[in-house]
């Protein structure tokens, strides 16, 4: 078949193609491009957003876990007295300034095992923070030598309440108040002694009524004479100094479910009342104070066995130092 040559106007109109790059293409070549395929958009790759980590729980939204109560720590020489309401005083034995009886609420606290002994307060003698006791206690109210009273474990004397304080404050402690005292002696069942409601006997249940001596016996003697709470010579053996001021109208006072007596100076008003109404009894056999004194507890070697009650008060003045006074020592729970 012969080639057909081209024409020369088909070489003109591809040399102006060539010439001219955006000129319309000949018409076979848009004939062309129409007839093919559109071009199809390219599908992007879809990009899932990062997740961002959950925020922590905020401490309001963490469970709490309930904590346990700690236990206290217990000194070996001391018991635990639980808090609670228990009845203090009496309504128809002892002086008046034991009634009526009535209910008290105080919190727990721990109380020595013991009355403080000679040895133990030596301690803080040598430690130059108390005062020696007084010599010559037991010659001031004949009962012979002081060495009868000085062994080791028998309970100091001749102590006053500030040296009382003084020592107890050195060991970390303190006095006990009034209520707190008989709280320990009493329990919840409101005993007429520590031990319960059997009267005294002196061959096991304590020192007192010239004992076997005529003296002071080393302290936890007696362990049938112990208290509701294990504590020992809560009756018997030396007084025992108490924090309070004593208060012939304590029990009769709005604080008085509260354990406290008044200021001192509704204490002065109370004893100079009953000194005008020639209340003499009202207090015991002691006369009645001129000065804001401090309460004494329990009793001592010497002492009647009805006068152990639970419930008896006595009081002299804090700077005694007396053969009969001793103490011992309280502290928080």
């Amino acid at each position: 078949m012969a080639v057909r040559p081209f024409s020369q106007l088909t070489v003109l109109l591809l040399a102006v193609a060539c010439n001219n790059p955006g000129a319309a293409p000949p018409a076979a070549a848009q004939a062309e491009a129409q007839t093919a395929p559109p071009p199809q958009p390219v599908a992007k790759p879809v990009t899932k957003p990062t997740a961002k980590p959950a925020p922590p729980p905020s401490a309001s939204a963490a469970p709490v876990a309930s904590a346990k109560p700690e236990k206290p720590e217990i000194p070996d020489d001391m018991l635990p007295v639980p808090g609670g309401t228990f009845t203090m005083g009496a309504d128809d034995e002892g002086e008046q300034d034991e009634r009526p009886a009535h209910k008290v609420t105080i919190k727990g606290f721990l109380l020595d095992k013991t009355e403080v002994t000679n040895a133990a307060y030596l301690e803080c003698v040598q430690a130059k923070v108390c005062k020696p006791y007084r010599e010559g206690v037991a010659a001031a109210m004949k009962y012979g030598s002081d060495r009868e009273f000085r062994h080791p474990n028998q309970p100091v004397v001749g102590v006053s309440w500030t040296d009382a304080k003084t020592y107890c404050e050195w060991r970390g402690k303190r006095l006990p108040r009034e209520a707190e005292w008989e709280r320990a002696a009493r329990g919840d069942d409101g005993r007429e002694y520590p031990w319960g409601n059997e009267p005294p006997d002196k061959n096991k249940h304590g020192a007192f009524a010239g004992a076997k001596n005529g003296t002071t016996v080393d302290v936890g003697s007696y362990p049938d004479g112990r208290g509701p709470y294990g504590h020992f010579d809560l009756a018997g053996n030396v007084w025992e100094w108490t924090e309070d001021m004593y208060d012939p109208y304590a029990y009769k006072r709005p604080t008085a479910s509260e354990g406290k007596p008044g200021s001192c100076d509704e204490i002065l008003a109370a004893l100079n009342e009953l000194r005008r109404n020639h209340q003499q009894g009202y207090t015991g056999t002691n006369p009645i104070p001129a000065e804001c004194e401090h309460v004494l507890r329990g009793g001592a070697f010497n002492y009647r066995p009805q006068g152990l009650r639970a419930s008896n008060r006595v009081h002299h003045p804090g700077g005694f130092r007396i053969l009969v006074a001793g103490f011992r020592c309280a502290k928080d729970m």
